[in-house]
């Protein structure tokens, strides 16, 4: 039973660990800075647990105070799952990126950490009969440990997290621990009961805490197969008007509707997509990549008229957990002549860039400013995306930056690398468009024919989103274009 043991808390060594990222995210981001002081932390704690554990076993090689340690790590695994919303909450605002992430790590993932770092080194000791086969104990319950983690990360990675969700998967590792510590040593039942208990008392209060929320506010904490997702009510700042949202970073939101009024553009920078059809009102057929609450194929599908009578659209969304979500939470219904693919955009552009031909394309892949997928964002990307247009095709991106000053070196790369493969780019400030250093959504308009683009219009709302348009100063500077290569856009979005 003490190899049951060694194997369950090595997976759940590896959960925790992936399941870092879903737990952090709302708050921090998933950017390079998080994951490096998830995994930074949880080698450090395992460190110190290997140390702490190897120096306790030869001092009191007992079953049960190793039981004791893995109850230990239940309990704090438990109070992991009742206090994240409370830490993080608190240190999001109130220090920088680094050192709210590393404060945070180590505040919820070092004390289980370094617990279950303890237990592979004090199980060694208490298999160890004779010295002359004390390398193969110790290789078999290492192993045994690794193999743990394997199968740890691929049902989180694979299945147990966009079943059980974030909190419930906490939870249930908490029970799986009191399971392991009952393998090492039966006795201290009460002790185990106890723990029972109190995970099913934080099962059940936390539990009555999102149906609170979700009546109060309309709030939904929703894990897909591939992010963590909130979903809540809110009111529009300049309306007023109620307005429900998704959001999937620490800032801002990637997605907006109106209940009252499904089908309109909620967000400002989506609104700046229509721009499609002052640049190809020929188009008859778009591409656009990143669904997220379907906005705009919602008013494509609504406004037919503004498109020439209709448009036929392919949607590109990774995510089959997004597009559920906008069913249940956005009226995504049925949208004559638009056809949703769940695919990678990249792995989608390099099978169209020999099918038919699109005259648009529209690009909003960036689920927040701090979860940037790199390969969209390079020169081998944006190649295929031309090849994937007509001679006269328009590209409008949504880009998330500043367009000068300390936080615009994204901006900078990105128009970088557009220009490297359009002809004609052109871009505009949505948000505030007489700062360009405010940190805004900026959409970069780029055109495969040399031809310079209409930037007039006879109507007010399209001339007023023309009239934002930004020239960037003709000795830009900045980083080169990204390539596969080469684009640290994490580091640039963060001002590393």
């Amino acid at each position: 039973m003490l190899e049951l043991a060694v194997f369950l808390c090595g997976a759940v060594v590896m959960v925790l660990e992936l399941t870092g990222s879903r737990v952090l995210a709302p708050y921090l981001g998933t950017s390079i800075v998080v994951w490096t002081s998830l995994i930074g932390v949880v080698l450090g704690s395992l460190s110190l647990g290997y140390w702490w554990g190897g120096r306790l076993a030869d001092k009191r090689p007992e079953p049960r105070l190793l039981s004791r340690i893995i109850l230990l790590a239940a309990v704090a695994t438990l109070l992991m799952a009742g206090l994240k919303g409370l830490i993080l909450t608190y240190l999001q605002n109130r220090a920088n990126l680094h050192l709210a992430t590393l404060i945070s790590t180590v505040a919820l993932f070092a004390p289980a950490s370094v617990l279950l770092g303890m237990v592979s080194p004090f199980a060694v000791r208490l298999r160890m009969e004779n010295t002359a086969q004390s390398g193969r104990t110790a290789g078999n319950l290492y192993a045994l440990s690794t193999v743990g983690s394997i199968a740890g990360t691929f049902a989180a990675g694979f299945w147990l997290t966009a079943v059980l969700g974030t909190t419930n998967l906490l939870l249930c590792m908490a029970g799986v621990l009191v399971v392991a510590s009952a393998c090492v040593h039966r006795g201290d039942l009460p002790a185990k009961f106890a723990a029972l208990a109190l995970i099913a008392l934080g099962t059940a209060a936390l539990g009555l805490y999102d149906a609170h929320l979700r009546a109060d506010v309309g709030l939904y904490d929703i894990d897909t197969p591939y992010q963590r997702v909130l979903v809540y009510n809110t009111l529009d700042k300049q309306s007023g008007e109620r307005m429900r949202v998704l959001s999937t970073g620490p800032e801002g939101v990637q997605s907006g509707m109106f209940p009252a009024r499904p089908e309109a553009l909620a967000v400002a920078y989506t609104r700046f997509y229509r721009l499609a059809a002052h640049f190809r009102p020929d188009a008859r057929r778009a591409l656009m990549l990143g669904g997220g609450g379907y906005s705009f194929p919602k008013y494509v599908a609504a406004n037919p008229q503004e498109f020439g009578g209709g448009m036929r659209m392919d949607v590109v969304e990774i995510d089959p957990g997004i597009t559920a979500i906008a069913r249940q939470h956005f009226e995504l219904g049925e949208l004559p002549g638009i056809t949703l693919h769940h695919d990678d955009a990249r792995r989608f552009l390099n099978r169209a860039k020999t099918g038919e031909k699109y005259q648009l394309a529209l690009v909003d892949v960036f689920s927040s400013h701090l979860s940037v997928p790199f390969h969209l964002t390079t020169r081998e990307t944006l190649a295929a995306l031309s090849e994937s247009l007509d001679a006269d095709g328009v590209v409008l991106v949504n880009c998330i930056s500043a367009a000068e000053g300390p936080r615009s070196a994204f901006y900078k790369a990105l128009l970088a690398t557009y220009r490297a493969v359009f002809p004609q780019v052109e871009s505009f400030l949505v948000l505030t468009p007489d700062d360009p250093t405010d940190f805004q959504n900026i959409l970069i308009a780029a055109f495969k024919s040399p031809a310079a683009p209409l930037l007039t219009s006879a109507q007010p709302d399209l001339a007023t989103m023309l009239a934002t348009r930004y020239v960037p100063p003709a000795a830009l500077g900045g980083p080169p274009a990204l390539t596969d290569d080469f684009a640290p856009v994490d580091h640039y979005l963060l001002g590393l």
